[in-house]
């Protein structure tokens, strides 16, 4: 397996990993300059040259992959019979340094109704390294000449196309998936967010939508679904940045998307101090 196929391998199972690659070569060395190695939580693919090198590569990397914060660092080897490292001794008559690059799990969204809005922050969220889920009951919403505008994403675009239940596709999302709820039903939206607080391991949920459609989702929530304040809480709405107020489907997505890239570097740095400021106007945003 080539180091791509290896990267794409974790990027698909959503699992950490680290790129090994030799980056300078000076004398005698295993491998020449570029050679790569991928190692994964429990398997590894490719080689840098094995012995020592590249045990004590794979030592440090399955450490990187167990970091929350990891950087890509640079480790320095020198290949002679004066040093003895840890997994032996190499003496080609060299020195190698090798670059371990963190791979780390990218973020997960469901976007749940993907109308005017809803396209509009597929774009924006198109361009940064996730994946993305776009679900909608609507197969025109989803036909391959409207996401088109989609086509040179960075994401990895999954596209769930579900005529009758949207909510079924929230046990197929990776754990740890942000669910933003916007579909043109209200009845739909109502829907998901009773699954959403059904569903373990979810991260963030959003709901778009008014101060009185939330209550009669809250509502509905503590009486027909059974779901306790805290429970209910766990659904954010309205979605966006308060300070942003305009209405346009493209404003609106700004908002969104900036509120959500904020929620990932929160979770990145850990829980934070309780958030005093005020709260402003509701705006309702349109689909």
């Amino acid at each position: 397996m080539t180091w791509v196929a290896a990267v794409a391998r974790l990027r698909a199972r959503r699992e950490p990993g680290v790129l090994v690659t030799v980056a300078t070569v000076r004398g005698h060395a295993p491998r020449k300059a570029g050679a790569k190695l991928v190692v994964g939580q429990t398997e590894t693919w490719g080689s840098i040259g094995g012995g020592n090198i590249e045990a004590v590569a794979i030592d440090r990397a399955r450490q990187l992959n167990g970091s929350p914060d990891a950087e890509p660092e640079l480790m320095e080897f020198a290949l002679n019979d004066k040093v003895t490292g840890p997994h032996g001794v190499q003496c080609c008559g060299g020195a190698v340094s090798v670059l371990l690059e963190p791979l780390p799990v990218v973020e997960a969204v469901a976007v749940f109704g993907v109308g005017h809005v809803g396209l509009e922050l597929a774009r924006i969220l198109a361009r940064h390294n996730v994946d993305l889920h776009l679900i909608d009951t609507r197969p025109e919403m989803l036909a391959d000449e409207r996401l088109g505008v989609l086509s040179d994403a960075v994401a990895q675009i999954h596209v769930h196309h579900t005529l009758l239940l949207p909510e079924e596709v929230l046990a197929e999302l990776p754990p740890g998936t942000h669910v933003l709820i916007m579909t043109h039903d209200h009845a739909e939206d109502a829907a998901l967010c009773d699954a959403a607080l059904r569903t373990s391991g979810l991260g963030s949920i959003g709901l778009i939508g008014s101060a009185a459609k939330w209550a009669r989702f809250r509502q509905r929530l503590a009486n027909e679904g059974g779901h306790d304040t805290a429970t209910i809480d766990r659904i954010k709405t309205p979605i966006g940045l308060s300070e942003i107020t305009g209405k346009e489907p493209a404003t609106i997505a700004v908002s969104v998307a900036a509120d959500l890239i904020r929620t990932f570097e929160q979770d990145r740095q850990g829980p934070q101090a309780p958030n005093t400021v005020a709260p402003v106007p509701v705006r309702s945003g349109s689909r």
